[in-house]
């Protein structure tokens, strides 16, 4: 069927020179998400126990603060594209959004009230939301167009990294510190604001081409519709795949189910996010030379398998398999979907078609999620991950029925035939 063991031998040194011929640019953006993401998780691993214990939150009010900070997120990220495209400094708006995210981490260890923990998860959600867009826009303007899948695939993985790191680091620092919280809390404000710094002085903004026509543009979302149709199709595509893949908190309550206890429930995240982080750079590389469309039905099947065996799983074993093959589909789908998005959308216009992209996908997931939330509560969890796979192969028959056509904009070269 495929000639693998003839691609093997020299897959290993494509990659590295692959990886030796991204611009520095683009690894310093992605040791930025690396050193957020692990001061992010390792807060965030612990900020639900913080509340319920150490505050005395209700279940109900933490599930608000929680979903009104996503969706801010989701909501600011839109608004960040468009304004990062009108002004053409992306890095500016990266600044302010990680800046953002790094003074709210201070506020987490000193709150003393569910309001200061509120605002600064609000806070951090808003920076978030503000960083994204422009962030991966950067990236694309960075990145040679043959390496972009190859630069969001690096990315991707050092963020992964990140979001290993930060829950075994507070593991770790929950058991030398001797449970103290807000110590460990403490911890997480270095590596924010190393993100920060590694931002100013390692990354810079592309020279800006002239504009030919001699006006600037108006910022006005109407622009919007000078995003090829290609590149709506892919936003469809991206809901409906969402709509399969809910909130990883649901492999937690799966491993809870099971009887993991709350010490080893991170671990889940661990398994994850090992699997994400070796397959996320690969699957980068993979998307530059190969059939797209194959890669994402490749991660769809990746979390068919892994929703089946959560919904089967009976023990913790049965639960960090599953959790494995679910970090294995982020790894093939996240970072083609971002080229995907770079290489449909006019270079003018990658800031408005990433935050547009974020948003609905955004909304997709808060969407999959409640979902997800209903059919625990009514029926079970099995029935959950049978319903996110159902979903998964829905996208896959939506992926062989849908016409192979070529990019407007896509500037990649080799095997691929760039069709979705």
């Amino acid at each position: 069927m495929n000639t693998l063991p003839s691609n093997n031998n020299q897959s290993s040194p494509v990659v590295s020179r692959t990886f030796r011929a991204l611009p520095v640019g683009v690894w310093a953006l992605g040791f930025v998400s690396m050193f957020m993401d692990i001061s992010s998780e390792l807060i965030h691993s612990l900020l639900p126990v913080f509340m319920s214990t150490v505050l005395g939150t209700s279940m109900i009010t933490i599930g608000i603060i929680e979903g009104v900070a996503e969706a801010a997120a989701a909501i600011t990220k839109i608004f960040s594209g468009v304004i990062s495209d009108h002004l053409g400094k992306r890095k500016l708006l990266a600044g302010l959004g990680y800046g953002l995210a790094a003074m709210t981490k201070p506020i987490f260890p000193l709150a003393t009230t569910i309001n200061w923990v509120f605002a600064a998860r609000f806070t951090d959600r808003i920076g978030k939301g503000i960083r994204g867009a422009p962030r991966d826009a950067l990236v694309a303007d960075i990145a040679p167009p043959k390496l972009r899948g190859a630069a969001y695939g690096l990315r991707q993985s050092l963020d992964s990294v990140g979001a290993f790191v930060g829950p075994v680091a507070a593991m770790v620092f929950m058991v030398w510190l001797a449970g103290n919280i807000r110590a460990v809390m403490w911890i997480a404000v270095v590596p924010a604001f190393i993100a920060v710094a590694l931002l100013i002085f390692g990354v810079h903004d592309p020279e800006q081409k002239e504009n030919t026509t001699g006006s600037q543009r108006v910022l006005i979302f109407s622009e919007a519709r000078r995003l090829p149709t290609v590149y709506w199709m892919i936003v469809l595509l991206g809901s409906v795949f969402t709509l399969a893949r809910f909130s990883e908190a649901f492999l937690v309550l799966r491993a809870q189910d099971v009887g993991v206890t709350m010490t080893y429930v991170p671990a889940v995240f661990v398994v994850m996010n090992v699997a994400y982080t070796a397959t996320a750079y690969p699957a980068g590389v993979a998307a530059d030379k190969f059939n797209q469309r194959m890669l994402l039905i490749a991660g769809l099947a990746m979390l068919i398998a892994a929703d089946v065996i959560l919904a089967a799983a009976a023990s913790p074993l049965g639960v960090f398999i599953g959790s494995s093959f679910w970090g294995i589909h982020m790894g093939l789908t996240q970072g083609l979907f971002s080229k995907l998005v770079a290489d449909t959308a006019p270079a003018d216009l990658r800031g408005t078609a990433f935050g547009i992209f974020n948003l609905l996908i955004g909304v997709a997931l808060l969407l999959a999620s409640f979902i997800a939330g209903m059919l625990w509560s009514t029926f079970g969890p099995s029935s959950t991950f049978l319903t996110g796979a159902a979903f998964a192969m829905l996208t896959v028959i939506g992926l062989f029925i849908y016409p192979r056509k070529s990019h407007p904009a896509q500037e990649i070269k080799g095997r691929g035939d760039g069709t979705v």
